[in-house]
């Protein structure tokens, strides 16, 4: 690559971090807030709530990808311009063509980078952070202790806790067992303590009532007891493994048997589909998004209120190309055979940037400069 090339790409992957790193910030944190009012409420430790954090980082980056590649491709195109360095390139000779080579060579990288995100790491971090879900959802701590609400982990069973210590004590404990036909129990208790066995984790109550209510006779048996175990295992059991989900499926298993993925999921082959070029088409529109950001502003014209009106031209573009791509979304999940559609927000990203491009070389083809009047030239004086 050429100097100028080189110093380019530099500055456009400095700008890139730059945004990247606060959009994933922003939307990390956002994450953070909720995850930690959702874990560390119900109890769970700090260890958990590191790695759900961890587990959601890469749909974050990859949602932010796009719009950091077009952030940086506008903010350097600005102040090369701004800064005289594209005039003075371009007076070499140096065509838009030629000056956008290191865009396209930023824009390959970032793709490269979010072709990894969109088959590797999104895949396998949903699919871990949903197992996850599911390990902690039926956890004790998730399913029993919560203070002062009437839970049902099971079918005919009810739990009440009044108070959890800092200790690890419950207090006021009261347990309705109803899954017998024929009878009921319910224990009452002062204090609990939930202990780990190998059998699975059992609850000890001190100072407590047993009360036995045999429904055929209606006669109902009373039991004081010091202490008294019971096994919940029963309750905290881990769920069935939920449905596979289309989103958590790998690329080679979409290529190879989408037919399985398809019964494995319960979705349609277009659906199937769907999942599968929109991987492919994902990473392209990092390239898109930087090439928009670079043309747009290359083909205005000088003004002296800036490159304003440029810039929300060109998110006008990249806000016309989401609907497209949000448009072709619900034919192909119909029709698998209309996958192509997918890569059309990409062909006519393709398209506006050789427009743009094009009237960038073709000076005749700009709006003139302003002009500005003798009379308002002498009051400048």
């Amino acid at each position: 690559m050429a100097r100028f090339d080189r110093y380019v790409l530099s500055q456009l992957l400095v700008l890139f971090g730059f945004f990247s790193l606060v959009l994933v910030s922003v939307y990390w944190v956002n994450r953070a807030v909720v995850l930690f009012d959702q874990l560390i409420a119900d109890g769970q430790p700090l260890r958990i709530f590191a790695e759900f954090i961890a587990l959601s980082l890469p749909p974050v980056i990859a949602q932010i990808l796009p719009m950091a590649t077009f952030g940086a491709a506008v903010y350097v195109t600005n102040r090369l311009a701004s800064e005289s360095e594209l005039t003075v390139v371009q007076s070499t000779g140096t065509s838009p063509w030629r000056l956008a080579r290191p865009v396209i060579v930023f824009g390959l990288i970032v793709t490269l980078m979010m072709g990894i995100l969109s088959h590797v790491l999104v895949p396998t971090a949903l699919k871990e952070l949903k197992e996850r879900e599911r390990e902690i959802s039926g956890s004790v701590s998730a399913r029993l202790l919560q203070e002062g609400t009437f839970l049902h982990p099971a079918d005919g069973v009810t739990f009440y806790i009044g108070e959890i210590t800092t200790e690890g004590e419950l207090r006021d404990v009261f347990l309705s067992d109803r899954r017998t036909p024929d009878r009921s129990v319910a224990y009452t208790a002062q204090q609990a303590y939930i202990f780990a066995a190998d059998a699975g984790p059992t609850l000890v109550m001190v100072d407590g009532l047993a009360q036995v209510l045999v429904h055929e006779t209606g006669r109902l048996s009373t039991t004081n007891f010091s202490d008294f175990s019971y096994d919940i295992s029963g309750l905290v059991t881990q769920p069935s493994s939920p449905r596979p989900r289309l989103r958590h499926a790998a690329t080679l298993d979409l290529i190879r048997t989408p037919e399985a993925v398809a019964e494995a999921t319960r979705s349609d082959l277009g659906e199937v589909a769907e999942e599968l070029h929109a991987r492919f088409q994902q990473p392209l529109l990092c390239l898109v998004a930087a090439l928009i950001g670079f043309a747009t502003l290359t083909a205005g014209s000088f003004s002296r209120f800036g490159v304003w009106r440029q810039i929300l031209l060109a998110i006008f573009f990249l806000v016309m190309i989401k609907m497209v791509e949000s448009a072709v979304i619900e034919p192909v999940e119909q029709d698998a055979r209309l996958w192509p559609l997918i890569y059309a927000p990409s062909v006519l990203g393709g398209v506006l940037v050789w427009a743009l491009l094009f009237r960038a070389a073709h000076p005749v083809l700009r709006t003139p400069p302003e002009r500005i009047e003798p009379e308002r030239m002498e009051e400048v004086a």
